[in-house]
């Protein structure tokens, strides 16, 4: 196998490989053999199954996964005798292959570039901090109190008004048919509350306990169910009972119906979880701040265009969502955005990149690393967000190493952000709650990604090697039947 460099300029690297005919029959001529001794085939004993038989079974199978492994092999050996820190997944094109000849394909690289040394005890951090005040705690208390207000039968007759609680049985038609998971009986329905399609809570203000009423509504274009979108349909509805908001009272009896023991301890749950949604915010500040110093500090460097691009078309799509969908083009990616924004598009995804590498380099040089331990937690923590699937996730996990790596990546930025604040000048200093929480342009910037912890595409490309001898074998396939 012959393997030469044919290009490298700036971060770009090109490599030739040439994999004889010879030597290409020779591999497949070892790997065949093997396999004659692992196949069970009807008429053969075990491990006795001729070589011919096996190539003319299993042949095309075996040359694709030798062609791929003979291309994986050239790869890493470019990689280790040319000491390459890679930045993006190699690009492997066959060029030129028929089947009982060479074939010639073409390895295209992105390097890591030489990024500026960062004096770390040189930046300047702000790291706020503040404390959960007691009319936070009785504010969420109210809330609380109010989204669970019990309700109560109405003191005298009177129609239903918003605000008010209504018993119904309903059935919903389209075209005079009822359809599926259009009816229901003794539901209980807050008039306000808009979980149900638009127009159907209105049209039963004015509702009478005891009466049969029509409700005629549109369901909305972008509806779930596809047969229903769009669909004019009408409710017949009959009010049982109409119900008025009772008293929302903060005592114990309230505190047990939320598994409280008193309302000492819902007090003392509401003022931790507050205290856990402070802290949230606090680190997206302090990262923030982190960012925007070393971002100063490092300055600019050559990047891989590629990984630019895949940031673009990353905040494209979450700044432009309705316009692609769950498509992925990146060459249409900014359809549809004013200049100003494509340009804002591209200064963050510099922006990630840059600062991606530059946490990254700081891990390396540091010797930072995610733990297999660390990395385990986030799996299972990942798992126990489907109730019922953990098994499945987890098996999702092992099948993916890329996917678990991905995982891995803001436990290790986490790392490299906490080592920074070490050796960093930290400016600690006491905030309101509406300093925290108010929004700014410093605070809506990007996360950093760590370039280098970048998990693939899950739609990955074919191996080049199989569609090469998949070419192959349609080609000489066609030549026979000349």
């Amino acid at each position: 196998m012959d393997v030469t460099q044919t290009l490298s300029e700036g971060l770009q690297r090109e490599f030739s490989i040439h994999l004889t005919a010879a030597d290409i029959d020779t591999r497949v001529d070892a790997r065949i053999t093997t396999l004659a001794t692992e196949v069970k085939m009807p008429g053969f004993r075990p491990g006795k199954v001729p070589a011919s038989v096996v190539k003319s079974r299993y042949g095309k199978q075996v040359l694709g996964e030798v062609l791929q492994a003979a291309l994986d092999e050239a790869t890493r050996k470019i990689i280790e005798d040319n000491d390459l820190r890679v930045a993006t997944n190699p690009n492997l094109d066959v060029s030129e292959y028929e089947e009982g000849g060479d074939m010639k394909a073409t390895v295209k690289l992105e390097v890591m570039p030489e990024i500026p040394a960062v004096d770390l005890a040189k930046l300047s951090v702000d790291r706020p901090s503040v404390e959960v005040s007691d009319s936070e705690v009785d504010e969420a208390l109210d809330r609380i109190a109010e989204e669970n207000r019990p309700s109560q039968p109405i003191s005298k007759p009177r129609p239903a008004k918003l605000g008010d609680t209504v018993v119904i049985d309903f059935v919903g038609r389209v075209d005079g048919e009822a359809f599926e998971g259009g009816s229901a009986e003794g539901h209980q329905l807050g008039l306000g509350s808009n979980t149900f399609i638009p127009g159907f809570e209105d049209g039963l203000v004015g509702a009478e306990a005891g009466k049969t009423l029509d409700v005629a509504v549109k369901f909305p274009d972008e509806y779930p169910a596809e047969h229903l979108a769009g669909k004019d349909s009408v409710f017949e509805v009959t009010v049982h009972e109409i119900r008025e908001p009772g008293e929302a009272k903060i005592d114990d009896e309230f505190a047990s119906t939320l598994g409280m023991e008193n309302v000492a301890a819902l007090k003392a749950a509401v003022r931790e979880q507050i205290g856990r949604q402070h802290a949230t915010a606090i680190r997206a500040k302090v990262k923030t701040s982190v960012l925007d110093a070393l971002d100063g500090e490092v300055g600019e460097f050559e990047i891989p265009p590629t990984l630019v691009a895949q940031e673009y078309s990353s905040i494209c799509h979450s700044m432009n969502p309705h316009e692609h969908g769950e498509h992925d083009h990146d060459h249409s990616c900014d359809d549809g955005m004013s200049d100003d924004d494509k340009a804002e598009a591209d200064m963050l995804a510099r922006r990630r990149v840059r600062l991606g590498m530059a946490l990254t380099d700081i891990g390396r040089i540091n010797e930072l690393q995610v733990t297999d331990e660390e990395k385990n937690r986030a799996i299972f923590a990942e798992a126990q967000r489907y109730p019922g699937q953990e098994q499945q996730v987890l098996e999702y996990f092992q099948q993916n190493p890329q996917a678990a790596q991905q995982l891995a990546g803001p436990i290790f930025e986490d790392k490299v952000i906490d080592y920074i604040l070490e050796i960093a000048k930290v400016n600690d200093h006491v905030i309101t709650v509406d300093e925290l929480y108010k929004a700014d342009e410093d605070d809506s910037k990007p996360a950093a990604k760590p370039a280098a912890k970048k998990a693939a595409k899950k739609a990955a490309k074919k191996p080049a090697a199989k569609k090469a001898a998949k070419k192959a074998a349609a080609k000489k396939s066609a030549k026979s039947k000349d």
